[in-house]
């Protein structure tokens, strides 16, 4: 059964609506703040893995919106990204940034080590770790690619694309109980079961249902800003396509956005922040809906045993890590309990994914104005890079050769 665009946005706003309803009349998912696209996307890809399984029925989506809605989240990340703030949290940037990089060399080598005590090729540990993980479903299917040409490795974008997809259920899922966990401790420290309520000033994205005034204007100005920083980062991302400075078209996307922002900053206009919210949470949440409605879950049951087993080692590695490194080196307070959220949605899933973690945590226990301000560029930007770079290191390894 195909589903047109139109069907498919209207699937997906089903979904959102879903979510809401099952996160209000659901305690355990209200408990463990697990996001609204995310229980919404996973009912939905359970009905669709149902039809597939049980009536021999494919239900096929016009995903045609999933990369522009992907890309203008990105870009208004980036609009919302103000240069002095990320001055002002460099120290705390580069700690987390180290954190990051660290469990990317952790992960490759949990899963290269569990392959070769299964005796399968070390190629599928690191499909397993980093590269599908933190890299999520574009990465893996780039490298899936590279593994079949230039290695022999049969069905490695298969893997890869089922990798990603179990990494970003599993990255949704885990951030809310790693922070309900984390939430206890410093509650026990503090007294204070909600240390971030009275943050005044939230940042854009921290309130996702949240009014946000603005006009018809201020609305039309953003979405010329984000369609500019769509149509100028595609343009980058294809003209640096195939050199040593590729990156991603969301990456490119967001930095035109950075540009932009802080451009008409210096010129005495800003850019109007709350219809920047807005059209960003609007983005984001179709996004997820959109992405975990359409996962294909029949491929995850088609994973041989050795790699599940990596994948479920690798959960294991993050919440751990989350909780005894993330959580302790970003100095054991709210908004460590914050950002350890966000890095389990992409340590294991994806930037969006960490953001509605993110957002699920704030909602409930109040604002992080530091985790919105780092997360979303390490997430969105830095972590591209350092992955691509573990990876090559690794394959320098004579285990591949």
């Amino acid at each position: 059964m195909n589903v047109k665009v139109y069907g498919t946005l209207v699937v997906a706003s089903l979904v959102l609506l879903v979510g809401q309803w099952l996160v209000a009349a659901v305690p355990i998912l209200r408990k463990w703040t697990i996001p609204e696209p995310v229980a919404g996307g996973i009912v939905a890809a359970l009905i669709v893995f149902g039809l597939h399984s049980f009536a021999h029925m494919d239900v096929v989506f016009d995903t045609s919106l999933q990369a522009p809605l992907m890309q203008a989240f990105f870009a208004t990340i980036g609009l919302n990204a103000n240069l002095a703030n990320l001055k002002q949290g460099g120290p705390v940037l580069v700690r987390f940034l180290a954190v990051v990089v660290a469990l990317l060399v952790l992960q490759n080598v949990l899963g290269i080590a569990l392959a070769m005590a299964f005796g399968v090729d070390p190629l599928y540990g690191l499909l397993g770790g980093s590269v599908s993980l933190a890299g999520g479903h574009g990465t893996g299917a780039a490298w899936g690619a590279v593994f079949t040409e230039h290695h022999g490795l049969q069905s490695a974008t298969e893997a890869a694309i089922a990798c990603a997809t179990f990494g970003l259920i599993m990255g949704g899922i885990l951030g809310g109980p790693v922070a309900q966990h984390l939430m206890k401790r410093i509650a026990a420290q503090a007294g204070d079961a909600t240390p971030g309520a009275a943050t005044p000033d939230p940042y854009a994205f921290e309130e996702p249902k949240a009014e946000q005034p603005t006009t018809p204007g201020a609305f039309i100005n953003t979405l010329t800003l984000i369609a500019i920083s769509l149509a100028v980062g595609e343009a980058l991302s294809r003209l640096i396509a195939g050199t040593a400075f590729e990156l991603p078209t969301f990456v490119c996307v967001l930095f035109v956005g950075v540009l932009l922002a802080n451009g008409l900053s210096l010129l005495g206009r800003p850019v109007a922040e709350h219809a920047v919210a807005l059209i960003g949470n609007v983005s984001l949440a179709l996004f997820l809906a959109m992405a975990l409605m359409t996962l294909r879950l029949w491929d995850l049951a088609a994973l041989a045993l050795p790699v599940f087993t990596i994948l479920a080692a690798q959960t294991l590695l993050m919440v751990v890590y989350a909780i005894f490194v993330t959580f302790r080196v970003m100095g054991a307070n709210y908004d460590a309990v914050v950002l350890s959220a966000g890095h389990c949605g992409f340590g294991l899933g994806a930037t969006p994914t960490a953001i509605a973690n993110m957002q699920a945590v704030t909602a409930r226990f109040g604002h992080s104005h530091l985790a919105f301000l780092v997360v979303p560029m390490v997430a969105a930007f830095f972590i591209d890079i350092a992955n691509a770079i573990t990876i090559k290191l690794f394959l320098m390894l004579p285990v591949f050769h």
